[in-house]
């Protein structure tokens, strides 16, 4: 009889035991790390351009080049002509026109890009090559200079507009959209240009890109907004790049710029 009696208060122990760790059991679960949602891969090299018109010529080299028979010899001059064709312009408010005109036709002076400084975002366009970890995303870029941005992922919010120091590149954190990476930009210094023209900006700037990967085609758009100096955003045109197949590809590197002209300028024709 004992043990029966016994038995029956281990039982009931073990029921009581088991209905006190329930509720720790289902908490520990509740706050246990999900696996994170699978998104597009963006990494890759992305130095394949696709061209909207058509150029004729023998070169490989003139296919991107929009100029005159797609050779070097006319590209300075007929670049800078069909850019400023282009409808597709940010709109300056009134009290701002004659300081974009001035900055235009100073342009050999005041552009900074003559200058051998970076192009700044978002007028370095889209990356040439992506890396993407879970927390971050590693953005590089071939040109006049090479550089790089790291986009964060991890959720965090932006630093306050009054705690950055104005960059070149700002303060980038990305999100995904469905299948599309948004990258948030800000916290600029107002040194750079959105593009030839005198189109300057404010340290208040933001831009909102774009990049979507469709099989092996990225698509890089930009939104810029800053309402200290334009009438309204200023969405870029949509840029589209292929991927290269070779798995060994590698960004060349470019040379140190070197200005060497600026001083033996003797007209205001824009290079």
């Amino acid at each position: 009889m004992h043990y029966r009696v016994l038995n029956r208060s281990l039982l009931r122990c073990f029921i009581a035991a088991c209905a006190l760790a329930a509720p720790a059991l289902s908490q520990t679960s509740a706050t246990a790390p999900r696996k994170a949602t699978a998104v597009p891969n963006l990494s890759g090299v992305w130095n394949g351009a696709i061209v909207p018109r058509t150029l004729s010529s023998g070169e490989k080299v003139g296919l991107l080049l929009p100029a005159r028979e797609g050779t070097l010899v006319n590209f300075e001059r007929d670049n800078a002509l069909i850019r400023r064709m282009e409808p597709n312009k940010p709109i300056y408010r009134p009290e701002f026109w004659e300081k974009v005109q001035k900055l235009d036709q100073d342009g050999n002076e005041e552009d900074p890009s003559y200058r051998c400084m970076p192009l700044g975002v978002p007028r370095m366009g889209p990356p040439m090559k992506i890396v993407q970890t879970p927390d971050e995303l590693l953005l590089f870029y071939a040109g006049p200079q090479d550089t790089y941005r790291v986009v964060s992922l991890d959720g965090r919010a932006h630093t306050p507009l009054k705690d950055l120091d104005g960059t070149w590149k700002g303060e980038s954190i990305g999100h995904w959209e469905g299948d599309t990476m948004v990258i948030d930009t800000i916290g600029f210094n107002d040194t750079s240009w959105l593009d030839i023209g005198g189109y300057f900006h404010s340290e208040n700037m933001r831009v909102i890109e774009r990049l979507r990967r469709n099989g092996d085609t990225l698509t890089w758009q930009a939104t810029v907004e800053d309402p200290e100096v334009l009438v309204k955003p200023w969405a870029m045109d949509t840029r589209e790049l292929a991927r290269n197949p070779d798995p060994k590809a590698t960004l060349e590197e470019t040379l140190p710029c070197s200005e060497r002209d600026l001083s033996h300028l003797v007209t205001r024709e824009h290079h």
